[in-house]
């Protein structure tokens, strides 16, 4: 089926505005290519939208940091490195994930779902602050959440990590969680994490993970922790190990990018998009250790489960 919006941003298809960007460039695309400028992008009716943002998507670093890592087989969205605190990479057993600073948020978390990984281990509840970050860096505490209006959510869902009370307590590392809208969280996100896990008990399928966030709400905690407006996730759904040797024309992918807000539908299939459309909207290269022509076709599918 063919995507009328492929060119566009996901938030289109809901409601943008300026938080929902990464540079002005994205957001004029939508006034230019939008009649009638419905998500008020032009405020002051010039002709130019969102003029606060930064002009252009930021490049991304260059590759200093490689990794044998199974949950990074297929990539590293935004070069992560441990260069620059405002993508830092954190490398461990149970997942990975890109760190920023400047916002108290990850910017994404990729990890390998799998039956290996699910047990009977109770989930720990131990939300706490990450202790692998730089000395000198702030690192944000459950407590900076407190009165917020926001869930403390997790990006490595608490229920994919259950063989093992070590493999369960990472999930609560708070480089692992961002202010997330309870509707988002308990709403479509959940319904999502709940059938992926139902594609790894029924199916026996194998898992990979890369998940994210982007855009920018009202700061909390004093302004250390920027909510994100948009959640994202892709999942490469696996028969065998999730390597990019087993990846193939035939792979099935699941992409979605939703709202972090209040209004949403129940449904996560009503946030399904391409892979090309969440790059879009974040500047990030997701899938990049894939053959490329193989990348060309399969993320330009619209995620159709």
């Amino acid at each position: 089926m063919a995507d009328p919006n492929a060119h566009l941003p996901p938030c289109v298809e809901q409601n943008c505005d300026c938080g929902d960007f990464v540079s002005q460039d994205l957001a004029q695309l939508v006034l230019n290519d939008i009649q009638g400028d419905p998500h008020n992008l032009d405020g002051d009716d010039n002709g130019r939208a969102c003029e606060q943002l930064p002009q252009s998507t930021p490049a991304l670093d260059w590759e200093t940091y490689f990794s044998n890592n199974p949950h990074i087989a297929l990539g590293n969205p935004s070069h992560a490195g441990q260069e620059n605190i405002n993508n830092y990479l954190i490398d461990r057993e149970q997942y990975v994930l890109a760190y920023s600073q400047s916002r108290g948020v990850l910017r994404w978390a990729s990890w390998v779902s799998s039956r290996d990984w699910i047990g009977s281990t109770e989930r720990q509840n131990n939300f706490r602050p990450d202790g692998i970050l730089p000395k000198g860096t702030y690192k944000v505490a459950p407590g900076d959440y407190t009165n917020s209006g926001y869930d403390r959510g997790h990006m490595v869902p608490s229920a994919d990590r259950t063989a093992s009370k070590k493999d369960n307590s990472a999930t609560f590392l708070m480089t692992n969680v961002f202010p997330q809208t309870a509707e988002n969280n308990r709403g479509p996100w959940k319904e999502l994490e709940n059938y992926s896990r139902d594609l790894i008990y029924q199916q026996n399928k194998i898992l990979y993970i890369v998940g994210g966030v982007y855009g920018q709400k009202e700061p909390i905690a004093k302004e250390r922790v920027i909510p994100p407006s948009r959640t994202w996730k892709v999942i490469v759904i696996f028969d065998d190990e999730p390597t990019v040797d087993n990846v193939s024309y035939n792979t099935e992918i699941i992409a979605v990018d939703m709202p972090n807000n209040k209004r949403l539908d129940d449904q996560w299939q009503t946030y399904q998009t391409s892979v090309d459309r969440i790059e879009l909207a974040t500047g990030y290269d997701l899938l990049s250790d894939v053959p490329e022509a193989l990348q060309i076709e399969l993320e330009a599918k619209l995620s159709a489960h």
